[in-house]
């Protein structure tokens, strides 16, 4: 039954990449839920899993077994083509790689999505996205013209112009220098907030994991830890 208090909401959720004779369990079994509107940072060594995690609840990968709900949607029954489908307009992604297309100006890479997606106005909606991430001088630059902190506004204006209920970043500092990297961090909780989207960022800084509401470390394909970051609050 869909719970709209619910971002997400996974039972028992396992991904097995491999072959049959050699299958590798990369999650073991999670049991997760995040609240609506709620700001959650994913923890974890190299191989713990949370990549994997957050592409599975992006709809990115499909899960091998367990349920799983998102934004609504009952993303364990979907098809890959389903879960394309699920993801538009409702989930802006946000990687630490930037993947800008190099043909395609600012404007371009942000309204293109929109397009396909048979969104309104997309070209007004990227022009002012980039205006709201400090790159209204840069609409028609192309991502070689960018420095790396000006490439990832414009991924983080991609993201979210659609307005989607939901946010997934990966490490989206690890290729910047700590002060452009801060200037980014600013910038998303900035327009998450604007938004009012349920944000969930994997990453390994301790001081950003501390402006988050909620703290999930994993370990091995499970959550090891879960703690809330408001006193006296635990989420376990």
């Amino acid at each position: 039954m869909k719970n709209p208090s619910l971002a997400i909401s996974a039972r028992n959720l396992k991904l097995t990449l491999g072959s049959a004779q050699a299958p590798v369990d990369i999650l073991r079994g999670i049991d997760l839920d995040i609240a609506t509107g709620e700001v959650v940072a994913l923890l974890g060594p190299s191989g713990s899993g949370k990549s994997s995690l957050m592409a599975v609840l992006s709809g990115l990968e499909r899960a091998t077994s367990g349920t799983l709900e998102v934004a609504g949607e009952d993303f364990a029954n979907l098809d890959e083509d389903g879960l394309a489908r699920a993801r538009r307009g409702r989930i802006g992604i946000v990687l630490q790689a930037f993947h800008l297309l190099p043909t395609m100006t600012a404007a371009e890479n942000v309204a293109t999505p929109m397009e396909l997606s048979g969104g309104e106005h997309p070209r007004q909606r990227a022009e002012a996205e980039l205006q709201a991430v400090g790159l209204g001088h840069r609409i028609g630059h192309y991502p070689t013209q960018l420095s790396g902190g000006e490439q990832q506004r414009v991924a983080i204006a991609r993201a979210i112009a659609p307005r989607p209920s939901l946010i997934f970043a990966d490490e989206p500092t690890g290729n910047l220098d700590a002060a452009t990297g801060q200037e980014i961090v600013e910038l998303l909780f900035e327009r998450r907030a604007e938004t009012g989207a349920t944000l969930l960022i994997i990453t390994h800084d301790p001081k950003l994991a501390e402006r988050c509401e909620r703290v999930i470390t994993m370990a091995d394909g499970v959550i090891a830890s879960d703690t809330s970051n408001t006193p006296g609050v635990s989420a376990a």
